[in-house]
């Protein structure tokens, strides 16, 4: 559907020479691979998690019928801006981005090149899409694309706390060794690298025509691995294998993902993915044979080494640890990096915006009460021995 010129009554025109297009057609999203992938290319702020072959095969995974949603700004024929969208019902009908809860970054796209125009094109045509559901924005990165949305849009707005991040520079591991700020922690990571290499591991970068057999291996690892332990049951589940393997192949010629295998007297012990973008590199998910831990090899050690060397490129700054705020990452001194949910209505939706805002309320509180029952079960118990 597409709406050249003004997209809807009561919208933003759009710039001249641009029209905005509403694609919830399946196999139109499939056919928009190559376009897709040159405005990712030119698009700064992009993360692995808007490539389309992330995306689409979330959405085929993932996607319910009849809710997709993508919201894409032309000029000329060429997609000057995307907004990757699904349409959910609860708690409140919302526009919210593909790629769900196995996507640490959310975000829209829109052409550098093409400067502020693109921006108002796409706000323009998000505007008319919105007409019966809130814009829901979600885990957006500091800088990301979709800030220069947020600060376009004419209607109710607001901004809301999501996921923390924790982020490094993109440096190699000996220098963030040296950041440590302890003789005796600086000491420790470099006798467990040295452990590593007394024990004969060694990683090589998997080719691309080996990428689907080292995702098979990985989760059949990652499973082994928290056997017996609370893990992210969405991870073992078969959709996200399917959804993993159909990506990662495509993301690794395209120069978006590499996947490093680890050996051991001769045995894959240990298989990681990690995402790359123009600014930041991120461990997504590893597998690790228990043998590691037996033989007292440091895994996080291992990984951080491998995803270091892969951050390293002109214009890379960032080593991202992802979602997430587990302890054993705070060894390395990491800066913490919230995310943010950009939560846009027009007038006629704004109840919908008071009701998310109430539901995140809501949903925060609770948490808060889980930590502090959380807590005082571990000092009942710790005061009890």
């Amino acid at each position: 559907m597409t709406y050249p010129g003004q997209p809807h009554t009561g919208t933003p025109a759009l710039p001249p020479g641009y029209t905005a297009e509403l694609v919830t057609d399946e196999g139109d999203f499939a056919a928009l691979a190559a376009q897709w992938g040159r405005l990712h290319a030119r698009c700064a702020a992009a993360t692995p998690f808007q490539s389309h072959a992330w995306l689409h095969s979330w959405w085929r995974s993932y996607g319910r019928a009849g809710r997709l949603r993508l919201v894409l700004a032309r000029e000329g024929g060429e997609l000057a801006g995307a907004a990757p969208l699904t349409l959910v019902r609860r708690p409140v009908p919302a526009l919210v981005p593909l790629g769900g809860a196995v996507s640490d970054y959310g975000d829209v796209l829109l052409d550098d090149e093409r400067g502020p125009d693109a921006a108002a094109a796409l706000t323009s045509a998000l505007a008319a899409a919105a007409r019966t559901a809130l814009v829901d924005l979600r885990e957006v990165r500091p800088g990301a694309a979709a800030e220069r949305v947020y600060d376009r849009w004419r209607g109710p707005r607001r901004t809301v706390a999501d996921s923390l991040c924790l982020e490094l520079p993109a440096l190699p591991v000996d220098e963030l060794t040296a950041r440590l700020p302890s003789a005796k922690a600086r000491q420790r990571v470099r006798a467990q690298l040295r452990r590593l290499d007394s024990l004969g591991v060694k990683s090589r970068t998997v080719l691309p025509g080996e990428v689907d057999a080292a995702l098979v291996r990985l989760l059949e690892l990652h499973r082994l691995q928290w056997e017996g332990r609370k893990v992210t049951g969405e991870h073992l589940r078969p959709r996200f294998r399917e959804h993993l393997v159909r990506a990662v192949g495509p993301m690794v010629r395209a120069g978006d993902a590499v996947v490093t295998e680890f050996r051991m007297d001769d045995e894959v012990v240990a298989v990681d993915v990690t995402l790359l973008s123009h600014r930041l590199a991120g461990g997504y998910l590893y597998g690790a044979h228990p043998r590691l831990r037996e033989r007292r090899a440091d895994v996080a050690v291992m990984l951080l080494e491998a995803c270091a060397s892969h951050a390293r490129r002109p214009g890379r700054e960032v080593l991202s640890l992802l979602r997430g705020d587990e302890p054993y990452k705070h060894r390395w001194r990491p800066e913490p990096v919230p995310n943010r949910r950009l939560l846009l209505a027009r007038r006629r939706t704004a109840p919908l915006l008071a009701a998310a805002l109430g539901d995140a309320a809501a949903r925060r509180y609770g948490k808060e009460l889980l930590r502090r029952r959380a807590e005082r079960k571990e000092h009942d118990g710790g005061g009890g021995t």
